[in-house]
């Protein structure tokens, strides 16, 4: 049985169009979805219990997420499972797409992650701009993170486990799996609403910047995946028209950069820098 955990810090607005998603193949009544209310004060839990009984709703009173999710591994009945974030959008289709290639123990695999689909058209220009760049990149194009979801099977939940609570959770999760062991899946797609405005973007980038910092050093100064000179410079060679997106994409580093120095210098690593602008319907 798969099963699937949803850690849900109010996200009323948002979590219903997800479960909805899931819910609508009938070929998935076999699917254990957890969603995990962590510290809500609105009504995630009430709209997410009211899709019960294919639905099971835990509630715990400290909103973390690294404490959802260990209480949804608590709940959750079966493997492959998954993590997927609430503000996301994906389909029981493409959560059996994930789970395929965790089935054949030989192949290696022990997580996957779906492709990416971002929709921009109500986003204001440079947030177009910045997308448009950044889902090109080698770095975000290879790891399993910024994708909202990772299916893991159980010996790749034994190893993402015993990871410390992280910001960057899923960033943690995607370099604890060799290239060889990790998959993005060609055939799974999940829909990711992006932030809306650059003010929120930038408030995106910051969080970023700072949970990335704190990954590093839990890992004793390794580098996370960056974005480098040359990665730009190869894109641009390749598609000369991003020339804007790529200054835009730069300027969002710097403004990231620059908003982060004070949270890591203070290793202020939970602080949470939300984007409510793209939970807007």
């Amino acid at each position: 049985m798969t099963s699937i955990v949803i850690p849900a810090h109010n996200e009323a607005r948002v979590v219903g169009r997800l479960l909805d998603a899931l819910l609508a193949d009938p070929c998935e009544d076999e699917t254990d979805i957890v969603v995990v209310c962590n510290g809500c004060t609105d009504d995630t839990a009430h709209i997410a219990a009211a899709r019960a009984p294919r639905v099971r709703v835990v509630e715990i009173p400290v909103p973390s997420k690294h404490a959802a999710l260990r209480a949804g591994d608590d709940h959750a009945r079966g493997f492959p499972r998954l993590y997927v974030d609430a503000d996301v959008v994906i389909s029981g289709a493409d959560v059996r797409a994930l789970t395929e290639p965790l089935a054949d123990e030989a192949s290696g695999i022990l997580a996957t992650g779906p492709e990416r689909r971002i929709p921009l058209a109500d986003c204001a220009w440079r947030v177009r701009a910045y997308y448009q760049v950044w889902q090109r990149l080698p770095a975000v194009r290879e790891g399993l993170f910024g994708r909202g979801v990772i299916a893991v099977s159980k010996a790749g939940h034994a190893r993402i486990a015993a990871l410390p609570p992280l910001m960057a959770d899923d960033l943690a999760a995607s370099l604890a799996f060799a290239p060889r062991e990790r998959l993005v899946v060609g055939t799974a797609n999940v829909v990711i609403h992006p932030p809306r405005t650059w003010r929120d973007l930038i408030k995106r980038r910051i969080r970023a910047a700072v949970s990335t910092a704190q990954v590093e050093r839990q890992q004793g100064g390794q580098q996370a995946p960056r974005t480098s000179k040359s990665d730009l410079k190869t894109l641009l060679r390749r598609e000369p028209r991003l020339f804007t997106g790529v200054v835009v994409f730069v300027a969002a580093a710097v403004a990231a950069r620059r908003g982060a120095r004070k949270a890591i210098r203070a290793q202020d690593f939970g602080t949470w820098l939300r984007d409510e602008s793209s939970r807007q319907n």
